[in-house]
């Protein structure tokens, strides 16, 4: 693997890396708190721009669309920029995104105003994990990558739950204005506290690219898109199965929103360690993991007590996204930005993926419930394509002449 390189004017000591990676927690749970908040305000987005609440949905799906369309376009071009200044770019183009979206006069200007918010979400997710990466030593690159993540965990727990209630209160331009306020802060934590990291002399455009022809690669970002979609289709309609299955009252929706985020924290935290002694057996784990809880969670939904207790283990899911980051880091020789930022791509397919099953489950009458059998399905897909992801790894180092 080949390293990014600390520069000698700023040794990366053990306050530094703490310094660093508080910076970047924050930025992140700006991010994380921006891309979930919008989906409690729906329908008071939807009254305010005078659309229905399907068509204001596809505000949401905007962002999506940018965060795939922006990760590889944004790296290929800032290739030869250091990881500092192309982060603080990237900062930068989110204080800009959510300005714009608090100042949006109507529905398609928002709708373009959160594709460009979206468009520096991979790439700023791959280029912090990489800095980070870079400042420790190598058996701690695990729980440095995590700790760039901490901040997107944190945000489910408190970040979203309070600017949802905010947005309800004071409206959805408040809850973005709020939002684009901590991305300022965030801008000016990076700059003050983010090192400069030399990108590689050799970073091109057509290098990044290279990581594109290594099946590794490919296979690493194929476990997240599949993988991951798990979680994402059990979590769209968790308050559904709540509501309709589990009968809760309204306010048990919200609790369990948190118990997820508290076992996003968890799960984040001891997936570093896993992620440290082995980042494929992290990978292996993480998915074997998900595939029991999906499997838990229809069994389960007739219990109040039981399904609060398997959601808050499946926010632990949230490990495999850390251990796919620092694979991708030993699999993408000098082409590493372009592979970190297309694993948050390869997320976002999940997203949408995961979301559409679990709707169509539902919609052929299998029940809400029955969003934890697909989840289990696409875990288990994911977990297949790693392991033979290992096995063709296995016989290409056979085959290496000695």
């Amino acid at each position: 693997m080949c390293s990014l390189n600390i520069l000698p004017s700023l040794p990366a000591g053990r306050g530094r890396v703490g310094a660093a990676e508080l910076a970047l927690a924050v930025a992140t749970f700006t991010i994380g708190t921006g891309e979930f908040a919008l989906m409690a305000v729906l329908p008071g987005v939807a009254r305010s721009l005078g659309v229905s609440v399907p068509v204001a949905g596809h505000v949401i799906s905007a962002y999506a669309l940018g965060v795939v369309v922006g990760a590889p376009l944004i790296t290929i071009i800032g290739a030869g920029l250091s990881r500092r200044r192309l982060l603080l770019v990237l900062q930068a183009l989110f204080v800009v995104g959510n300005a714009a979206s608090v100042l949006s006069p109507g529905y398609r200007s928002l709708f373009y105003a959160r594709f460009l918010t979206g468009l520096p979400h991979g790439a700023f997710y791959g280029v912090a994990a990489l800095v980070m990466a870079a400042m420790v030593e190598p058996g701690r690159r695990g729980r440095a990558v995590a700790g760039v993540f901490v901040g997107l965990t944190v945000a489910h727990v408190v970040g979203v739950p309070l600017t949802t209630w905010g947005g309800q209160l004071l409206g959805w331009r408040m809850m973005y204005g709020v939002i684009t306020i901590m991305s300022v802060l965030a801008l000016g934590l990076i700059a003050r506290n983010v090192p400069e990291v030399a990108a590689e002399p050799s970073s091109a455009p057509l290098r990044e690219l290279g990581a594109l022809a290594r099946p590794q690669v490919w296979f690493t970002l194929a476990t997240g898109a599949i993988g991951f979609g798990g979680m994402f289709c059990v979590g769209t309609y968790m308050s559904e199965v709540l509501l309709t299955v589990t009968h809760a009252p309204v306010w048990v929706v919200p609790l369990a929103q948190s118990l997820w985020g508290v076992g996003m924290v968890a799960g984040n935290m001891a997936g570093a360690r896993l992620v440290d002694v082995s980042p494929a057996r992290a990978v292996v784990v993480t998915l074997a993991g998900s595939t029991l809880m999906s499997c838990l969670f229809p069994i389960c939904a007739g219990n109040p007590g039981l399904i609060l207790l398997v959601i808050s283990l499946m926010g632990g899911i949230i490990a495999l996204l850390p251990a796919l980051q620092t694979r991708l880091m030993d699999v993408t020789g000098n082409a590493q930005v372009l592979a970190a930022a297309l694993n948050h791509s390869a997320v976002n397919i999940a997203n949408a993926f995961g979301a559409w099953l679990g709707g169509a489950v539902i919609a052929a009458g299998y029940g809400a419930q029955s969003v934890g059998w697909a989840g289990a399905c696409l875990s288990a897909a994911g977990l297949a394509v790693f392991t033979l992801a290992l096995v063709a790894q296995r016989l290409e180092r056979r085959h290496m002449p000695v």
